[in-house]
């Protein structure tokens, strides 16, 4: 049983994250507000569910929120500013896409949310000072395993997930020699004997090892 509320505040927030451990692609962020009291039948962390739940559990989920946001950080942010670095900006810019305004947040993970804020990279969304004072002032604890421990964090890696492989199909149609319909930018044998075969393209992370040590991509 998913416990329902961290804080005993009503606008508390759940907030996680998908594709972190992904070659290709965005890595994606969710996060939302429950009101008091809420039920969902089957909901757990979405590593738990089969992609059937998780994608018959989002617009339940969404129908029943408070409010929501999903955020990608893609690739050239990702390469950027590191994936550790844009799976929190991912989840900060969740918060701040959400109405109203959480009072309490609760992350999955073993880091606080708003660890660091402001980077100045040259991709993506920067923060101005009113939102990154906004961000401070939210107190948030960060819960390890918290996905399989609080509803919102269990919604908010659903979302982030289904949004994730939703887009992942999109581009697959892009370039279907990765198969990311399948794999999804993890790195499979498949995506990895497909990188070797065709090169990477503009969605792969630069920044990560495309293939294993013995070889090599001529870049």
């Amino acid at each position: 049983m998913l416990t329902k509320n961290y804080s005993n505040l009503i606008l508390e927030c759940g907030t996680d994250e998908a594709g972190r451990g992904c070659i290709a692609g965005p890595v994606t962020a969710g996060a939302i507000i429950f009101p008091p009291n809420i039920e969902i039948a089957l909901l757990n962390d979405s590593k738990q569910l089969t992609e059937k739940i998780r994608f018959s559990l989002k617009p339940e989920i969404e129908k029943l929120a408070t409010s929501f946001a999903v955020t990608h950080i893609h690739p050239g942010e990702i390469d950027e500013i590191n994936i550790l670095n844009a799976s929190m900006k991912a989840m900060q810019e969740c918060i701040l896409k959400l109405n109203p305004i959480p009072n309490y947040i609760i992350v999955d993970g073993n880091r606080p949310l708003n660890n660091k804020l402001g980077m100045k990279q040259k991709i993506g969304k920067i923060f101005t000072q009113e939102e990154i004072a906004l961000l401070k002032s939210i107190p948030n604890t960060s819960i390890i395993k918290g996905d399989a421990k609080y509803l919102s964090i269990a919604a908010a890696s659903v979302l982030a997930k289904t949004y994730r492989d939703e887009y992942m199909d999109s581009i697959h149609e892009e370039f279907p020699m990765y198969n990311w319909n399948k794999n999804k930018g993890y790195p499979t044998k498949d995506h990895r004997e497909a990188i070797k075969k065709y090169g990477p393209c503009k969605y792969h992370r630069m920044s990560f090892r495309l293939l294993p040590e013995q070889l090599s991509l001529d870049l």
